[in-house]
């Protein structure tokens, strides 16, 4: 081997060395273990939703040792005393055996359970730090799409592991899924009879779930992260605005030994936090709720958080439903479920992956970004993104409004017409308050650039006023907020003869003008010549003067 290791530091010189003797990848471990990783906080939230997964992998691996994914009807004749005798499938019943009869059977099911709420809560903040810095913008866009496919599986792996235990509150899950799927037109009643093997519920439902929830889908969400981490390797980790940071380089720490060491420690911490939660938070305990029959249902029941949006719009949805022809069943539109089921995901989801193409379209930004945007610094995207958020929230909430009714001791039907207002109220007042702030946040930027930070210094002015003195920013905090770059802007003006420029033209040309004009351009301007007053003159020089028998120290 050649002496290219010769001034690598041992810790990646020994390995590679090795290695090298044996394979010849020393070009290839001096490239990539020496890569550089940013450090900020929020990218480790990426991390929690990657490491969340790592421990459904394994702890799903030792369900599968136990677990009986059959519905046939078997009497119970297990350790809990409350259902001997009870006739219930066989699913339910190893699910019992799981958590009464097998060594740590609890502990790990627990752990699976809250290891696949961690998952999409991970994934759910961190597509909301890409999006809210502009992480998805070029070259980005390909890995951002993965992503919302990531999320959208998460949420059916989530849907089909809850129903596997078969107990009374996950049928109740079933029996929403059930109703949802056969009210599709044209394909609804064919869909239902497939996916249950027959009329609901059928024989088949549970064992073809567990096939897509061991299988299937793991392993497209395998194949998906792979891809999204390669991707990220390959076209390099977003930093945050700073000093010597521009879109040419990385300021960090190198992946070996820094960033596995800090990886490694936040894997454990990951699962310690996982193990904790499942050893004194008892989640599904799915002995007190029975087995399932199609005729029963349990009161107040709630499906995990992320399903919380879809119960919501099922709930506040009007009962509206079209009948094409006459009152035949066949022609029968149940608005009431389409809607719910259809219209909040397809909002959402379609609208996360369209985002980075229209906002190019919009802005004409065909740039490669490395550097991420502070939320504040583009406030149209910022409150876009609030806007979803209380979409979501106000869906999530109204998905408990009987115990929201009951605890409160509110009317239901006034609960309900609440939620039917506040889906268009709040993203619109989400919008508003967001895009001040944004630039109320801006503004307090501009003064520090502007005057200074507070120095903690007063000093009386020979008038007798008392004021702060204001010093200059550190390097690093005026090179953070130095970073901020304008939203571009669309060439709207059109040229001497009146002409618009060419893709301005027509209504859709006019309306992208528009929306480019109102969507990009500076808001407020870090240097607009304020700070340079005789009086905060005075301030800046009086920086120094602590000596002065009329200053004060806080």
């Amino acid at each position: 081997m050649s002496d290219e290791l010769s001034n690598v530091p041992k810790a990646v010189a020994g390995p590679s060395t090795f290695l090298d003797d044996r394979i010849g990848g020393a070009n290839f471990l001096k490239r990539n273990l020496r890569k550089i990783f940013p450090d900020h906080w929020s990218f480790l939230l990426g991390e929690i939703a990657l490491y969340s997964f790592i421990i459904l992998l394994l702890t799903g691996t030792f369900l599968t040792f136990w677990y009986k994914p059959s519905m046939m009807e078997i009497a119970y004749d297990g350790s809990y005393a409350p259902l001997k005798g009870v006739m219930m499938s066989e699913a339910y019943a190893s699910s019992l055996e799981i958590s009464f009869d097998v060594r740590g059977g609890l502990l790990i099911r627990q752990m699976h359970h809250w290891a696949a709420l961690l998952f999409v809560a991970g994934m759910m903040v961190h597509m909301l730090r890409v999006f809210f810095t502009g992480a998805y913008r070029k070259p980005r866009e390909l890995n951002w799409i993965i992503g919302v496919l990531l999320l959208t599986l998460a949420l059916a792996e989530g849907l089909t592991g809850y129903s596997l235990p078969d107990d009374l509150l996950s049928g109740a899950g079933l029996r929403i899924t059930e109703g949802v799927a056969i009210s599709l037109p044209l394909v609804g009643t064919y869909l239902t009879f497939f996916l249950f093997g027959g009329e609901y519920p059928g024989e088949d439902v549970i064992a073809r779930f567990y096939s897509l929830h061991i299988l299937l889908i793991p392993g497209i969400l395998l194949a998906l992260i792979s891809a999204h981490m390669v991707l990220m390797w390959v076209q390099k980790h977003t930093q945050m605005p700073g000093k010597g940071r521009d879109n040419k380089n990385v300021v960090g720490a190198p992946f070996y030994p820094a960033f596995m060491a800090k990886a490694g420690a936040y894997f454990l911490f990951t699962l310690a936090v996982v193990a904790g939660m499942a050893t004194f938070a008892q989640i599904n305990p799915i002995w007190l709720f029975g087995p399932y029959t199609p005729a029963d249902v349990s009161a107040g029941s709630q499906p995990d958080f992320y399903m919380g949006f879809l119960e919501g719009a099922l709930r506040i949805m009007p009962a509206w439903e079209i009948n094409l022809f006459g009152t035949s069943h066949a022609g029968t539109l149940p608005l009431s479920v389409i809607i719910p089921a259809l219209v909040p995901m397809g909002i959402i989801m379609t609208g996360l992956a369209l985002y980075p193409f229209l906002e190019r379209w919009v802005t004409g930004d065909n740039r490669e970004h490395h550097i991420a945007d502070r939320p504040r610094n583009n406030p149209h995207r910022t409150s876009i993104g609030m806007s979803a958020i209380a979409f979501y929230g106000v869906l999530w909430l109204l998905g408990a409004n009987d115990e929201i009714s009951a605890f409160f001791h509110v009317s239901l039907n006034w609960t309900t017409y609440a939620g039917r207002v506040l889906i268009f109220v709040a993203p619109a007042l989400a919008y508003m308050i967001t895009y001040r702030m944004c630039l109320g946040l801006q503004r307090s930027d501009q003064a520090v650039i502007s005057h200074g930070v507070e120095s903690g210094v007063i000093k009386r002015l020979p008038h007798g006023e008392f004021i702060e003195v204001h010093t200059t920013p550190a390097d690093d905090i005026e090179a953070h907020i130095r970073g901020k770059e304008p939203v571009l802007m669309l060439p709207v003006a059109p040229d001497p003869s009146g002409i618009p420029p060419k893709g301005m033209r027509g209504p859709i040309g006019k309306l992208r003008a528009r929306m480019s004009k109102t969507y990009g351009g500076e808001k407020i301007p870090l240097d607009d010549g304020h700070g340079h007053g005789h009086e905060h003159e005075e301030e800046r020089t009086a920086v120094g003067s602590a000596d002065d028998d009329r200053s004060l120290t806080r």
